[in-house]
């Protein structure tokens, strides 16, 4: 998954900064030593303090290091994550540098391959692996395994491909949630009509990270017009970004972005989705200044932050002030879901490094996390109900349905150069008005950095 003033989620929010703690004395050297070498104490004397970094920062980097409160009373490990709105654009170079933490949350499998390719991601301990064998689907553990070496265990997870809506609005409105594309289009005209208004709102600043809000569009009608066969070519490489298929994903998504009667509701024209924070869509939904916006499950978390045009914090509910629909496909009752999700990156082989990773292996962990509220977990011995809304419980359950069929997230899947490089970039000079067929072109140059 910030400019402003960012309280948002990590998602995927996986940029925010928070400024790094350094480890003192012998704990600081202890982790130079496995930086560098990848490999640690080797099973000498345990570290006191483990050093986790990544994309999560703000409400969610405070929920994740409150996660392991009662590992840190079992255990005595104490455990420090500090975020790092950069962090994926600075890690690799922390880690070839000799400045790796103890362990890192990668949010795409893509930037993950690139940490192994630097040689210092250590192989996932046995206890790790078979906590994953046990807990999680197959396709989870393939997104963290390279050359049959698997490397990092899943975290959290979203469903992504959401539209978020007011509840209250659609009824007033006399409107309820499409069944298929075209229905969504009548939606929206509907709702332009009646209001004199766009309809959506669209944020695409992230930092470094600017742009994936609108891959994630892209990826969405990818899945929903030319299928999983297509998607899985595509996030191979073998279907380039510039052929027919996915150029008419991009019109499919430019139907609505690129369409200054439709956006950006509440914040101005077609070009001002580049310069509003991803997360500032959840106050507009709330507030009632945005009818509809496309974001993962991990935007329920944003509206603990935000009010209601009452002052109240907004109720996620099929009845309540906000909640969401997947965003239908082309015909109806067919539905591709796609998603995403973090991983976890052991660069320090001491006692207690492994001892956190396996913890964060565990259900125990998932449950920690998903029980102080705004996430899911995929892992399958987890328990829904303690997510926060009715929202989270019913997408925590699909992903750990064993029928349901998922991709992952295209983007975190290709090549960092791609996925995280030319991919975002190119979503934001489309924004800004480049022609369709120029920026696919530019898109796919990335594969040649």
């Amino acid at each position: 998954m910030i400019p402003k003033e960012e309280k948002y989620m990590a998602l995927s929010q996986r940029y925010r900064l928070l400024a790094p703690v350094a480890l003192l004395g012998a704990a600081a050297l202890m982790l130079a030593g496995c930086a560098e070498g990848g490999s640690g104490n080797g099973g000498g004397e345990a570290k006191k303090t483990v050093r986790i970094s990544g994309g999560i920062t703000g409400g969610e980097a405070d929920a994740l290091n409150k996660s392991f409160d009662q590992f840190t009373k079992d255990t005595g490990i104490t455990v420090e994550y500090v975020g790092d709105k950069s962090f994926e654009g600075n890690i690799v170079t922390k880690v070839t540098g000799g400045d790796a933490p103890d362990i890192a949350v990668v949010p795409q499998p893509g930037l993950l391959k690139t940490l192994v390719d630097t040689g210092k991601v250590l192989k996932a301990p046995e206890a790790v692996e078979k906590a994953v064998d046990a807990n999680w689907s197959p396709d989870w553990k393939k997104y963290g395994t390279f050359d049959d070496t698997f490397y990092a265990a899943p975290m959290l997870a979203n469903l992504k491909g959401y539209v978020w809506y007011s509840p209250k609005q659609f009824a007033e409105w006399g409107v309820e949630a499409p069944k298929t594309w075209d229905d969504m289009i009548a939606l929206t005209d509907k709702i332009v009509e009646t209001t004199g208004k766009p309809a959506w709102c669209a944020g695409f600043s992230s930092e470094a990270a600017s742009g994936w809000p609108g891959t994630d569009w892209v990826e969405d009608l990818v899945l929903r017009q030319s299928g999983a066969d297509v998607y899985d070519q595509w996030v191979a490489g073998d279907v380039k970004f510039t052929d027919p298929q996915i150029k008419k994903a991009f019109d499919a998504v430019g139907e609505i972005l690129l369409n200054p009667d439709y956006v950006n509701a509440g914040y101005g024209d077609v070009k001002s989705i580049n310069s509003t924070a991803f997360g500032d869509v959840a106050a507009a939904v709330a507030s009632g200044d945005c009818a509809l916006t496309h974001q993962a499950s991990f935007l329920s978390a944003n509206f603990l932050d935000v009010k209601t045009a009452d002052g109240k914090t907004p109720e996620v509910a099929p009845d309540g002030d906000v909640y969401a629909f997947i965003m239908p496909g082309y015909t109806e009752g067919e539905l591709q879901i796609e998603g995403g999700g973090e991983f976890v990156a052991g660069f320090s082989d001491d006692e207690s490094t492994q001892k956190v990773l396996e913890f964060m292996a565990s259900p125990e962990f998932a449950d920690a996390r998903v029980k102080l509220g705004g996430v899911i977990s995929a892992n399958k011995k987890a328990d829904p109900s303690l997510a926060s809304s009715e929202f989270l419980k019913e997408a925590m359950t699909t992903l750990q349905d064993d029928s349901t069929v998922l991709r992952f997230d295209a983007s975190d899947l290709m090549p960092a150069t791609v996925g995280q490089g030319s991919f975002w970039k190119g979503m934001v000079d489309w924004i800004d008005g480049k022609d369709t067929d120029t920026v696919l072109s530019d898109i796919q140059a990335g594969y040649e950095n």
